[in-house]
């Protein structure tokens, strides 16, 4: 069963997904997130494929996506810390 994300953000054909996940060290569960980004494209034969490479002109797409997950993980962060 793939595991889905918590949060997507998406300009374009850039996007950045939030993903949760969770380790294991001497018996002890550890739960942190990490964050991955993609390029989507179409190939020379008209198929989308992704890549995380970027061209000169994804990085201002880039960084507002990935300024978006880091927002909404702060964000997330400060409720997590005022409930407690």
């Amino acid at each position: 069963m793939a595991q889905k994300p918590e949060q997507k953000f998406r300009v374009g054909n850039i996007s950045a997904t939030i993903w949760n996940n969770e380790s294991k060290k001497e018996g002890k569960i550890n739960q942190f997130k990490t964050v991955s980004f993609e390029r989507n494209y179409k190939d020379k034969d008209d198929e989308w494929q992704t890549s995380n490479s970027l061209t000169i002109n994804d990085l201002p797409k880039a960084m507002v996506v990935l300024g978006k997950a880091y927002e909404f993980l702060a964000l997330k962060q400060i409720e997590t810390e005022a409930s407690a």
